[in-house]
């Protein structure tokens, strides 16, 4: 009979990745400590797109939001009242070591942390990933940079010129181009309160020390000055500076666990945001570790879950990061997303995939 015992899960990263597994382990009893080196999470100017029955609070199909209000129910659920015992998080909490082979971590101030399990949701730049690889692996350039901000609707409202972005039904409005390569996007959010705008182009020096995480208004209307009239308004009505993200991926690893930890989210499979899935890629991840470490899971199965949640996330994420790479270098031409990938993507149900995939590999029951 399997020892009901929780787990004590160290997960390090605090993002949608962390939170939404944070999320299920309490859920299954078990006890969770979150450590995040920076108090500020998120990004202005971020939506996020998911797809169905990957968590219970989130299920309208193919539903835009804004990323900080994504997060933020990710972490009521995560360390508010709840079923099991709630997540702790550490701010301010730098960890500077893993031992994957005994589940330590190494934090700045030189305090040394056990835990049965370690989850690297720590984003592109990784530290856990070093560890678990036993190299750096540095983030990929696209050599495409967008531009972000979030603009007020009603504010927009008021312009007759951009009544087009209300207009019909509701959704992603896209503008592409080749001169200069790029798009224009605009994206509902926030009960269309908020218009999420992203305009990316192609940007060479992204390697450069000088290289500026902003941009004045003035700068985004000068690049995009070749865009049709129709879209100068949009640029206009952008605030003094927006933030300027460089659009970097991970390439495929060679493994995502080693010992005790493993890496989910970014820190494991960065991509293009070309299909919108970086985020749902990350609830898929957790809704799996959720599934393979049931309530009773004993401490010396860890390594057994673990290879199964690499066998079970690692070809589905690596294939969505190929498509989303292809979608990427050719926005501008005539690709669009295929009705079977957009099934394979959209209608895929996380929960129930891993869940098949645990009674395969361990059997029905609990702990086993």
């Amino acid at each position: 009979m399997a020892s009901l015992k929780p787990l004590s899960i160290s997960i390090v990263g605090s993002g949608i990745a962390g939170l939404a597994a944070a999320t299920a382990l309490r859920r299954n009893g078990h006890i969770v400590s979150m450590v995040q080196f920076d108090s500020k999470i998120g990004g202005e100017g971020e939506t996020t797109k998911w797809t169905p029955a990957l968590t219970p609070p989130l299920e309208e199909h193919n539903l835009l939001c804004h990323r900080s209000d994504l997060r933020a129910e990710l972490e009521r659920l995560a360390i508010g009242p709840g079923e099991g015992p709630a997540a702790v998080l550490h701010t301010s909490s730098k960890v500077v070591g893993c031992d994957t082979a005994s589940g330590a971590l190494t934090f700045a101030d030189g305090r040394v942390v056990q835990a049965d399990l370690v989850l690297g949701a720590d984003g592109i730049s990784s530290t856990i990933r070093t560890h678990i690889l036993g190299r750096v692996q540095k983030s990929i350039p696209s050599g495409m940079t967008g531009h972000r901000t979030v603009l007020d609707a009603s504010k927009l409202a008021l312009i007759p010129e951009l009544d087009w972005i209300a207009a019909g039904e509701s959704g992603i409005r896209a503008v592409y181009s080749q001169s200069p390569v790029g798009a224009l996007l605009l994206y509902p959010c926030r009960k269309n309160t908020l218009v999420n705008f992203n305009a990316i182009v192609q940007e060479k020096n992204q390697e450069d020390p000088d290289w500026s995480a902003s941009a004045t208004r003035e700068e985004v209307q000068t690049i995009f000055a070749g865009y049709h009239s129709q879209f100068q308004p949009v640029f206009a009505s952008l605030p003094e500076t927006v933030l300027k993200w460089q659009m970097r991926t991970i390439p495929p690893l060679e493994t995502w666990v080693r010992g005790l930890a493993a890496l989910l989210g970014d820190a494991a499979h960065a991509m293009l945001p070309s299909l919108g899935q970086g985020a749902a890629m990350a609830l898929e991840d957790a809704a799996a570790v959720g599934a393979l470490f049931p309530a009773g899971t004993p401490a010396a199965d860890v390594p057994a879950r673990l290879a199964a949640f690499e066998a079970l996330r690692k070809p589905r994420a690596e294939w969505v990061a190929r498509e989303s790479e292809f979608g990427g270098r050719t926005s501008g031409t005539s690709w669009n997303v295929a009705r079977e990938l957009h099934t394979s993507i959209l209608e895929y149900d996380a929960v129930n995939a891993a869940e098949a995939f645990y009674k395969e590999r361990f059997g029905a029951g609990e702990g086993a």
